[in-house]
C-alpha cells in the first residue's frame, strides 16, 4: 500500500543496520508486537505515537513499518509534518517475514511469526 505523497521505501532499500541515525518504529498494537517484531525495532503503537513522540531521535531517519502498511502511512504523514525525515516501508512485517528477514518475540523467539 503507497500513496504518492508518503515518502515509501522498499525492504530492499532499508539501511542494513539500526544505529543513532536510523530507526527502524514499528506502530503495531502490543499483541502484534508481541508475537514478533524485527530484532532492532523501535515500538510505539500508532495510537501512542503523538504522546511518545519524544521518544523518537528527530535527527535520526525514521522508516516505519506496520502489518502491511495502513497505519504506518498515517504515522509517516503525522512525523513528517511534525518535522520528522519519516518513511514507509513498503509492505510492512508481513513483506518482512516472506522476505525472509530476522524475527524475534517477547515469548520464545522460535516461536516469533507476523502471520
Amino acid at each position: 500500500m503507497t500513496t504518492p505523497h508518503v515518502p515509501t521505501v522498499h525492504l530492499t532499500d532499508l539501511p542494513v543496520e539500526s544505529d543513532e541515525t536510523v530507526v527502524l518504529l514499528d506502530v503495531r498494537e502490543d499483541d502484534e508486537w508481541a508475537l514478533g517484531h524485527a530484532p532492532t525495532a523501535q515500538h510505539i503503537a500508532l495510537v501512542d505515537l503523538p504522546a511518545r513522540m519524544d521518544e523518537i531521535d528527530i535527527d535520526a531517519e525514521v522508516y516505519v513499518v506496520c502489518r502491511q502498511g495502513g497505519r504506518s502511512i498515517v504515522a509517516v504523514e503525522f512525523l513528517n509534518s511534525v518535522g520528522f525525515d519519516a518513511y514507509h516501508v513498503d509492505g510492512g512485517m508481513v513483506a518482512w517475514q516472506v522476505a525472509g528477514l530476522p524475527l524475534t518475540s517477547d515469548g520464545d523467539p522460535g516461536t516469533a511469526k507476523i502471520f
